[in-house]
């Protein structure tokens, strides 16, 4: 029987651990092939190189058996769509983003370059998983999570999912997970997101910074619920954006 295809991505960068860790659990189920940005390129959301060209290098020295690295000059979206029509053999079974250190809980999915090539693979009819841990730190513990990631691949892999529809996983940093929830995005917003910065040429310059605010903190069926009382949260995300519920109060503006 063939080997499963599985292609990884992520934002932070080829070289970060999230991606090594997602690439050893990821062998268990498949032969592998990491497309991934050669540098961090967090908060690219779904965002195309249009006005220049890419690279494409391959990355031997991070290679082992079962597993193939390309390095790209490109954003996660980039990267997914140069490794289906370039590096692939076929079609992946299962395309899967990661582990980014940073959560992309709530309205963070719409920055996420995580969950921006996740939706790629989902938009090119590939099963997508994306895989975040609520940290910042560039050296983390993934064993807490390891099972999860892999079990929910390899579910993802033997049942398929949906049409339009992929995954966004989120973890919090913890020695031990309370559980796993299949939750839905919390409300919120980020605020505050600028402090000012000196600039020698005397013009205005700032950092984008933030802070997140939950605008539901007591509701248990959000993602953000979850991963604040310890839980692991699975989010199913779909394609199709259009809010059917108002669809009949516009009929008025029909001609």
């Amino acid at each position: 029987m063939e080997r499963k295809l599985i292609l990884i991505t992520n934002d932070d960068g080829v070289g970060a651990q999230g991606i090594q860790e997602l690439a050893q659990l990821m062998l268990q189920l498949g032969d592998v092939i990491i497309v991934a940005p050669d540098s961090p390129r967090s908060g690219a959301a779904c965002y195309i190189t249009c006005t220049q060209a890419i690279t494409l290098g391959r990355r031997v020295d991070m290679e082992q058996e079962g597993l193939q690295v390309y390095a790209c000059s490109g954003s996660p979206v980039d990267c997914v769509k140069l490794a289906l029509e370039q590096v692939c053999p076929r079609v992946p079974d299962l395309l899967v983003s990661g582990i980014n250190h940073g959560d992309n809980a709530s309205c963070s999915i719409h920055y996420s370059g995580t969950m921006g090539a996740v939706l790629e693979g989902c938009m090119k009819g590939i099963p997508s998983v994306g895989y975040s841990l609520r940290t910042l730190k560039r050296k983390c513990d993934f064993s807490p999570y390891a099972e999860q990631v892999r079990l929910i691949a390899q579910t993802v892999l033997s049942q398929g999912l949906p049409q339009d529809v992929c995954l966004n996983v989120n973890f919090p940093e913890v020695a031990e997970l309370a559980g796993m929830r299949v939750c839905r995005m919390g409300r919120g917003r980020w605020v505050q997101e600028w402090i000012s910065a000196n600039n020698p040429r005397g013009m205005n310059a700032f950092w984008l910074t933030g802070r997140f605010l939950n605008l539901e903190p007591h509701s248990e069926d959000t993602d953000y619920w979850a991963l604040d009382h310890g839980y692991g949260a699975i989010t199913p995300i779909q394609i199709d954006m259009t809010a059917y519920s108002v669809m009949d109060s516009l009929k008025s503006l029909e001609s």
